[in-house]
Order: C-alpha cells, then structure tokens, then sequence
C-alpha cells in the first residue's frame, strides 16, 4: 500500500498526540508488541479501547452473519468482527461484505475497494460509530454504512460517502425502525431484503 499524507481531525487532548501510520501497527503486531488479547484497534491513526460488549451485541452479530450469509452468493463473503486496512487506521467492525472469497485473504485485511457494505453493531459506542469510525469509512469511500442501534432498535443506513469534504461524511442517511426491510444492492445489483427485526435480538 502506497504511503498518504491524511488530514486528521484535531486531537480532542490539549496535548499532542503521536500517531501511529498502519505499517506501524503492522510492525507492533508482527513483533507481538500488540497481540490478540489485547483490546485495541488502530482509527485515525490512534489506538483505540474497544468497548466491552453487552450480551445483546454478539448475538446481533451472530443474527446478522446467518441474515446476510443466506442473501449472498459466490462472489461475496460476510467478515464478522474482523480488520479491514484503510489509509489512517485498521478498524475491526462488526460485520463487512467483502468481495470474493476467505481464501483471497490469506495473505492480507480487506481494504476499501473490496468492501461494498461495513456495519457496526452499537449499543454503548453510538458516539464512537457516529463519530471516528463513520469518518473512517467515509474518508476510504467504502459505499454504504449500517449502524444496527440496539437501543433505539433502528438501522441507520448511510451511503454516498464524500471522503474529500473538510470532514468525511455520507451524503444520504435513513433510519429503518424494527417493522421496516432493508433491501440490499452490491456493485449496484439487489440481491435481496433483510427484515430489520431479524437482526435485532
């Protein structure tokens, strides 16, 4: 992957922070400095605590892989809880649609091009999956965003990213409350619907 010089937001400390680029991380990871165990994902070029997850999250993740995993063919596989390389940060989110198949990453993370949709399972991270991680996939143009609110029992669906405005964003929002379907498309052809409510503990 070719270096690039991101524009990160201004760190919320008014203290410098020193950020990590991802070959970086990579060097940490490959030195056991960083392993496994650890809870900890690189955004924005910062290590970043994951949150300890409620028992409701893993059981939307776990609804959500049997979902997507009966709509999808061949040419698409579903990740769960697994990295995706971008440009400023490795982010593992809840679930992503990636091209092709497992085996096609034996040697490498997703990165943004093979990702058609990536989706957060939130419960007490809404701020986090709104903020830095929504920013995240916006600046690496990754087309459409899920974030499943386990509090408000919506889908927040966001597409259309713009990573070139002063900070990345998604043009189009919709929220889709638990009596809604979601129709999902990848490289623009629909390959079904998915029931908001079965992805909902």
């Amino acid at each position: 992957m070719s270096s690039v010089t991101i524009p990160y937001p201004p760190s919320p400390s008014p203290e410098p922070v020193f950020r990590l680029s991802v070959q970086q991380y990579h060097a940490m990871i490959e030195a056991g400095v960083l392993t496994d165990d650890d809870p900890v994902e690189l955004l924005e070029g910062i290590l970043v605590f994951k949150m300890p997850k409620k028992p409701s999250h893993p059981l939307a993740v776990r609804l959500l892989t049997t979902a997507i995993d009966a709509l999808i063919g061949a040419q698409w596989h579903f990740r769960a809880q697994e990295p995706i390389t971008l440009d400023d940060g490795e982010p593992e989110p809840d679930g992503a649609i990636v091209r092709g198949q497992p085996r096609d990453y034996a040697t490498r993370h997703p990165s943004p091009v093979d990702v058609a949709i990536v989706i957060e399972v939130s419960d007490t991270t809404q701020a986090r999956d709104r903020g830095i991680k929504l920013r995240s996939y916006a600046r690496a143009a990754i087309p459409i965003y899920w974030i499943i609110d386990l509090v408000s029992r919506t889908i927040e669906v966001y597409s259309d990213p713009d990573p070139t405005a002063a900070e990345p964003l998604y043009r189009n929002f919709q929220v889709f409350d638990e009596r809604s379907t979601i129709s999902i498309a990848l490289d623009g052809q629909a390959i079904g619907t998915i029931p908001v409510s079965a992805v909902l503990p």
